[in-house]
This record gives structure tokens, C-alpha cells and sequence, in this order.
């Protein structure tokens, strides 16, 4: 049985933004249990790129290195373990149960993540986070100057199609389907070169996670190696909504300067609270919290 030192904070979520902040924390000699399920967002890609020092890194060996070096602190518990339901005692502590057992502290911390909402499209699963990608920031550099297609629909095509020129003048928009913006950003897409093509998607061809080509419904195949999609998502875990976390309109937890959730106690830091959905900002925003928290601990003591 799994029985760490009582902790003075739990963490959930053992990925860039909950180790960041375990270690911070490990530092000050707080006590720390980081639940992790071991589904970070970025398991699909298999290289991280624009975070220094560690361009081009696979996720994975990035995470083991990070989980070594926060495990050598003696006051910080990691766990694999999935975190199931959270309460917020009487007393103003918080109990966590999880596929482990049960565990208590003073302070929660959400480093949960998003998940996102990929569409029932054969082969769409096979090429995420390979050939189909959701930041030029983040992948743009590799694929620059392709014949390039961007899946989305809504007035955000606007900014995502000026956004995207700057990697490459090849670009289609695919709208799976009839485009529901109006005639101004029709306009836009014709001004700047860029096709737009609203038949419904009923395929996409790959060889291994590579795309080929868009086998659309009407039987016509639009041969691409590269696709961005604008997806939507959801917060991964269902603890934020079972302690009343309050979620602001793009669905992500809302958080003060402090990065303190609706609910008192409760902090958050990484893609479940910041529209920079990046490892550098991911594991910045950890340390961040990771000191408001030690500091809180030690003046509060």
C-alpha cells in the first residue's frame, strides 16, 4: 500500500506543468504527492520542438528525465494513479480518491490537462500530433512551404489563415462541411490565395501517421502532407467540475494572479487554465504556482 508522508499539497497531473511545480515545491522542502495517469495531451507526437535546450526531444524522454530529477527530492511523492474524485473537506482540506487509495492535504493543485475532442474520421487519429498538428509555434518550422490544409470552420479561420501564411502560400481550408462565416472572410481567403473546399471529409489517407490525401465524400482525393487543425477540448479530468470549478467560455479553468481557482485552496497551472498550450509555458506556469504555494505554506505555517 502506496503511503507517502501526509502531504501538504496534491497534485494532479504528472506531466510538464505538475512536475514543474513538484519540483518547485520539493526545493522549498514542501510535501508533495503528484498523481499522474500517464496520458499527457502530447503522447500522439513523437518530437517536442520551439523549448530550449531541448529542441527536437521526443515527449516521452523528456517526461522520464523530468520524473528522475523531481523524484530525487525526498519530500516529493510520485504516483501513478488516476485521480477519480476529490472533496473539499469541512475542514478546508481536500480528500482525493484515487485507483491507489486515498490521500488528504491542505492545498490541491490541478495540472490535469485538455483532451482533445478529435472528429470520428477514419485515419484523423493515426496522423495527430504527426502529420495533422495544431501549432505552427510548435511544428510550423518543419513543414514550412507545403501545400497545407487548415480543418476549421467559424470567424476564427480569419486570423488562423494570416497566421499560417507565414509558414507556407499553399494553403486550403477544408470546412468539413458548409462554412459558416460570412462573405467578409470569403473575401479575406480570395485576397490571399488561399482556396476553401466545404465538402464533407470522408477520409484521411496515410501511410504510418503521414498523410497523403483528403478523400472527400464526394469521392474526390485532394493529395496533402500537411494538415492544422483547430480542434475543440475539453478539460481531461472531472475533478475541476466536481469541486465547483468555475470555467471561462474557451472552457478552461479560470484562475486569479495567484492562479487560484474559483474554489479556495484549489490552484491550477498548464493547458487546463492557459490558451498557450506550449512545454515552455506549460512548465513555466508550474514553477510559477509552485513558488505561490511554497510561500503560502511557509507564512502561513
Amino acid at each position: 500500500m502506496f503511503n507517502p508522508p501526509s502531504p501538504e499539497v496534491i497534485i494532479i497531473g504528472g506531466s510538464y506543468a505538475g512536475l514543474s511545480a513538484a519540483m518547485a515545491l520539493g526545493r522549498a522542502r514542501r510535501r508533495v504527492l503528484v498523481l499522474d495517469a500517464r496520458r499527457p495531451r502530447n503522447r500522439f507526437t513523437p518530437y517536442a520542438h520551439n523549448l530550449l535546450l531541448h529542441d527536437g526531444t521526443a515527449p516521452a524522454d523528456l517526461a522520464a528525465r523530468a520524473r528522475q530529477q523531481v523524484a530525487a527530492y525526498p519530500t516529493v511523492a510520485l504516483l501513478e494513479a488516476e485521480a477519480t474524485a476529490a472533496t473539499k473537506l469541512p475542514n478546508g482540506s481536500f480528500e482525493v480518491i484515487t485507483t491507489q487509495g486515498v490521500f488528504s492535504s491542505g492545498k490541491l493543485l490541478l495540472a490535469s490537462g485538455l483532451r482533445d475532442e478529435l472528429p470520428p474520421v477514419p485515419g484523423f487519429v493515426a496522423c495527430w500530433g504527426k502529420s495533422i498538428i495544431h501549432c505552427p509555434y510548435c511544428h510550423g518550422y518543419e513543414v514550412a512551404d507545403q501545400a497545407t490544409g487548415l480543418w476549421l470552420n467559424g470567424e476564427l479561420v480569419s486570423h488562423m489563415v494570416t497566421m499560417l501564411r507565414n509558414w507556407t502560400p499553399d494553403l486550403t481550408v477544408f470546412t468539413n462541411g458548409p462554412a459558416t462565416f460570412g462573405a467578409e472572410v470569403r473575401q479575406q481567403l480570395a485576397a490571399q490565395g488561399v482556396a476553401l473546399n466545404e465538402t464533407p471529409v470522408a477520409e484521411l489517407l496515410h501511410e504510418a501517421g503521414q498523410l497523403r490525401a483528403l478523400r472527400l465524400a464526394n469521392g474526390h482525393c485532394h493529395p496533402l502532407p500537411v494538415l492544422y487543425a483547430g480542434l475543440p477540448w475539453q478539460q481531461a479530468s472531472t475533478l475541476p467540475a466536481q469541486l465547483g470549478c468555475e470555467l471561462t467560455e474557451r472552457n478552461l479553468l479560470r484562475i486569479d494572479e495567484q492562479n487560484q481557482t474559483t474554489v479556495p485552496g484549489v490552484y491550477a497551472a498548464g493547458d487546463c487554465c492557459s490558451p498557450l498550450h506550449q512545454l515552455a509555458g506549460a512548465i513555466a506556469a508550474g514553477s510559477w504556482v509552485g513558488a505561490v504555494l511554497s510561500r503560502q505554506l511557509i507564512f502561513n505555517s
